[in-house]
């Protein structure tokens, strides 16, 4: 009884902790928008989150990213990753997000091709791995400031461009694909080229005359990759200004474990990954492994979170091993950076173990 109480305990805890701070909300008007008002919540659901306006009005090129570039993990990795780095030029405490209203859907087709090499079909294999398509998406995000009047309006945009690592390509309909590696230095290079047209394709739109606007490059991974690729590079341009300045470099990577490249960068962190594995195969015959992902900054490990599948014959034995794992936590993983844990069976994820960096105790979650 007293492990059961203990364990209801934590789950309260858990939701306690998710719970918002349901405050008064308040309504306000963006600017030059007619009559149309919106609210601001007055929650945050953590302190370095952005609060958004409601309705929540989605992007002007919505979906797209879908299907300009090709790896799930990188598109959730662009789209948070361009926020994660808005958060150093536009303070979450001051700015409200919006995802982008401006760069409309034709408008990121059109850019997309015309700032990529020209081929014509047929063109053969030499001029298409001498011409690669660097670019494979252009991403908007917004960013607004309330004022005295009771108003809000737009201060900054962060606009980050997807590159290429690999060159996939096809010489005819159905042929067999082909593949080109770039280097971050030529990547980089065409980068800037772009983002300069960009930028003053972006001075042309109404509304965006002389709004400051931060560029974010971002590195894709190969399109088989079970982690993301990561951002290289960023700059700031003022309102007044249509020139891109000098860029700076970004130091991130995203490392599989087990891997060659986690062993030979992170060997100490690889094998504490294995060696939480092989503890659980001690215990739990059914097992089969566990993948790790590690993130970096300046090579320093910010976040690891740790897949593990299993298959499981009940909720008793899901809440058996999340204690189990709980407890493993506690006794092998070091709490200066944020630890997730899923615990996942064929259909679903069964459990959730994280720890936030500098806490003690993890929160476990059973899903039911």
């Amino acid at each position: 009884m007293k492990r059961y109480n203990a364990w209801l305990m934590i789950i309260l805890l858990f939701l306690a902790a998710c719970a918002p701070n349901n405050n008064e909300e308040e309504v306000v008007q963006e600017e030059d928008s007619g009559e149309e008002t919106s609210i601001v919540p007055s929650a945050q659901l953590e302190d370095e989150n952005y609060r958004m306006i409601l309705p929540y009005k989605t992007s002007a090129a919505r979906g797209v990213i879908n299907n300009q570039v090709a790896n799930r993990v990188d598109i959730d990795e662009f789209e948070q990753g361009l926020r994660r780095h808005s958060k150093e030029v536009y303070d979450p405490d001051r700015y409200f997000f919006q995802e982008g209203q401006y760069i409309t859907e034709s408008m990121v087709l059109e850019w997309i091709d015309a700032l990529n090499p020209q081929v014509e079909e047929g063109a053969g294999e030499e001029i298409h791995r001498e011409n690669p398509r660097y670019l494979s998406h252009i991403l908007e995000q917004n960013f607004l400031v309330q004022g005295e009047d009771n108003t809000v309006s737009l201060e900054g945009i962060s606009i980050g461009l997807a590159m290429k690592s690999v060159y996939r390509f096809q010489e005819e309909i159905g042929g067999p694909s082909y593949y080109e590696d770039i280097s971050e230095e030529e990547m980089m290079e065409k980068a800037d080229e772009i983002a300069q047209e960009v930028l003053e394709r972006v001075r042309e739109i109404e509304g965006l005359e002389n709004v400051p606007v931060m560029f974010a490059i971002y590195r894709e991974e190969e399109q088989s990759s079970p982690v993301p690729g990561n951002f290289v590079a960023t700059t700031n341009v003022a309102g007044d200004s249509s020139s891109i300045g000098n860029w700076q470099d970004v130091n991130e990577e995203y490392i599989l474990f087990p891997s060659d490249e986690g062993s030979d960068k992170y060997y100490e962190d690889q094998e504490l990954v294995t060696s939480f594995g092989n503890e659980i195969a001690e215990f739990f015959p059914n097992y089969v492994g566990v993948i790790g992902e590690g993130f970096y900054i300046n090579e320093e490990l910010q976040k690891l979170t740790i897949e593990i599948p299993l298959d499981f014959y009940g909720k008793a034995e899901v809440i058996g091993f999340s204690q189990y794992v709980y407890g493993l936590v506690q006794d092998m993983f070091p709490d200066y950076y944020d630890l997730e844990i899923k615990v996942e069976s064929s259909t679903k994820m069964e459990s959730l173990i994280y720890r936030e960096a500098g806490e003690e105790e993890p929160t476990v979650h059973v899903f039911h």
